[in-house]
């Protein structure tokens, strides 16, 4: 294990560093329009091998592993800064996405997420049997398994994805051809019934990765929501004269969605109770980890040097502070500030690095730990007595960090397993995370300005998490509403699902996680369809096929290239659109449109369907 590598390249940094930046503005774009992301890790690896094999005849599966390393870790910053940042723009705090306040978050936030995890590698990952770090494990197979022509194959599965995904978003977004969603509605005695569906690649795609059981407890929220919650509210007087469509989606996104709200504060809290020891576990590990720190160590237990670690930190305290002092204009209330965002980073990475080992990286509750950062901040600063803008930027500024650290946590513990399994060194996995947040960092604030520009963030993006995060700040500290009751019907609702799953669903090979099904419920179910569809595209091929090695799944890869092409023609596009470019309009019917939105998209999960059985 002590024979010298090559593993960090100029040659794997660089590509780290494009497959990185792509992959960022890619999940800048998806999870403002699903409010969630994917990781990065398996379509990096892929296109890694195919660069190194196919093109150089390296093979080496430790420069790849740097690759994929660096790539999943600007992904999970573009997730922690697209659920709270828009806030501030939605809210009016921001009239736009000013570029260094966003960048120097971003990269604060990565970085935090990056030096917490460290001192937790070898108690959490190295040591603690429990944790397997599923994502983790089939990355390092994707890397263990891979030959040159396969590396080959899987590229070329991937670019034809990116291309018919990226066709379709062209004729969805420029073209005036196929519909961003089909949607009908009806009012019958009284109470609205609402049916719909986005029309989208990169959404089938998310179903396929995350598999049946995540698609199906987010289709479950949905569900909850739009098929129960709405129906049971009528329909209030002053909503009498809206349609039934736009009925539907007025009490979803004033009332029904804070039902999601109040089951992500339970699971967010139920998160840190219910990984105390292992937490804890985690945390005495540390004293001897750093007192064994004169003795020889061997090269893949050589992370890096505590004295690197502390300057980064130390660097990152004092930006952050210079941060909020500029924004907030009070250097009492920014120490404060400052010092409460550390704490709560460090909790959320703990619980992040250690969830993400239990249940896998697609069931994190990011979302609930960020909206309890955010609502511990904003209790705070109520009893310091501040209101208005300050207090907003405050809040949701410690919520933006905390969210971009617990982010990064997650996938940079998941690489740290896949480094384990092959027989990396860790610091050089720990270096290439530091620059894989550094360089994506400063690419967000403009594809965020880009989409804004073209398609309206909180409107065209709906961007959930977002959306949610400005109503509730502005209800503490502004002119807003909370509808409190909805979010204590959520709190039960919550209490009630864990209370399911923890006595009948035990040891059950199908759990009823509750973080997913919130997400359902605050997000709107037209895109719980295609996720769902995608979902059971996978179970199915799964059935037939008895796949165990990640690296063989075709989908897996054309999915990628879904989420990719998408999101990249999204972005192609707010840039044609934003230089005062007009969408074109070809006169087609709106029923002329389902029919061709609903064929093609049909077409599309056949060819997932067709592609993935041939793994």
């Amino acid at each position: 294990m002590d024979t010298k590598v090559k593993e960090f390249t100029l040659l794997a940094v660089g590509l780290g560093v494009l497959i990185g930046v792509i992959m960022t503005a890619a999940n800048v774009y998806l999870g403002l329009y699903a409010g969630m992301t994917v990781s990065a890790s398996i379509p990096a690896a892929v296109i890694a091998m195919g660069v190194f094999k196919g093109i150089f005849k390296i093979d080496s599966i430790h420069q790849s592993n740097i690759v994929q390393t660096m790539a999943s870790a600007g992904e999970s910053l573009a997730a922690g800064i697209i659920f709270t940042l828009p806030a501030l723009v939605i809210v009016g705090a921001w009239k736009n996405f000013e570029f260094w306040p966003t960048t120097l978050i971003a990269i604060s936030g990565g970085l935090l997420g990056v030096m917490f995890m460290i001192p937790l590698r070898t108690a959490l990952i190295k040591n603690d049997k429990d944790l397997i770090y599923p994502e983790g494990v089939a990355c390092a197979a994707v890397l263990g398994a891979g030959s040159a022509e396969e590396g080959k194959r899987g590229f070329i599965t991937i670019l034809k994805g990116l291309v018919f995904a990226g066709a379709f978003k062209l004729f969805t977004s420029a073209f005036s051809v196929i519909m961003g969603s089909v949607e009908w509605a009806k009012k019958i005695g009284g109470s609205t019934y609402f049916v719909g569906s986005d029309i989208s690649p990169a959404l089938l795609a998310v179903g396929y990765i995350v598999k049946l059981e995540v698609a199906v407890l987010v289709f479950v929220g949905g569900m909850i929501g739009f098929t129960v919650a709405i129906p049971m509210l009528g329909t209030p007087l002053d909503l009498m004269e809206l349609g039934a469509v736009d009925l539907a989606w007025s009490l979803w996104s004033t009332q029904v969605r804070y039902l999601g709200v109040g089951a992500m504060i339970v699971g967010g809290v139920w998160s840190i109770v219910s990984v105390r020891k292992g937490i804890t576990a985690g945390l005495e590990g540390l004293a001897g980890r750093y007192k064994a720190k004169g003795q020889t160590v061997s090269r893949v237990d050589t992370d890096m040097p505590l004295m690197g670690i502390m300057a980064v930190l130390l660097v990152c305290f004092f930006i952050m502070l210079g941060l909020y002092n500029s924004l907030i204009g009070h250097f009492g209330l920014s120490l404060f500030t400052t010092i409460l965002m550390i704490i709560c980073s460090f909790l959320f990475v703990a619980v992040s690095s250690y969830i993400v080992g239990l249940v896998g990286s697609s069931n994190n509750p990011v979302s609930g730990m960020t909206i309890s950062a955010l609502l511990v901040s904003a209790a705070l600063f109520l009893v310091l007595g501040e209101k208005g803008d300050s207090a907003i930027l405050s809040t949701l500024g410690v919520a933006a960090v905390v969210c971009c650290a617990a982010c990064t946590a997650g996938d940079c513990s998941q690489d740290l397993k896949t480094g384990n399994i092959i027989g990396a060194t860790p610091k050089f996995q720990q270096y290439a995370q530091i620059i894989g947040v550094i360089i994506p960092a400063f690419t967000i604030a403009p594809v965020l300005t880009l989409l804004h520009e073209a398609y309206g963030i909180g409107d065209g993006l709906k961007a959930p998490q977002a959306t949610l995060f400005a109503s509730i700040t502005k209800a503490l500290f502004g002119a807003g509403e909370l509808p409190v009751s909805m979010v204590v019907y959520g709190m039960i609702l919550g209490v009630v699902v864990l209370v399911i799953d923890g006595v009948f669903l035990k040891n059950k090979k199908f759990r009823l996680h509750l973080m997913p099904m919130a997400v359902g419920i605050y997000l709107p179910v037209t895109l719980a369809y295609p996720i769902l569809i995608g979902g059971l595209i996978r179970f199915y091929v799964d059935r037939k096929r008895k796949l165990t090695d990640e690296s063989k799944d075709q989908g897996v890869l054309l999915s990628s290239g879904f989420i990719a092409g998408e999101a990249i023609m999204g972005v192609l596009v707010a840039i044609y659109l934003y230089f005062d470019g007009s969408i074109i309009d070809f006169g087609l019917g709106q029923g002329t449109r389902e029919a061709i939105s609903l064929v093609l998209f049909a077409g599309l999960a056949a060819y997932l369907y067709r592609v993935s059985k041939r793994s």
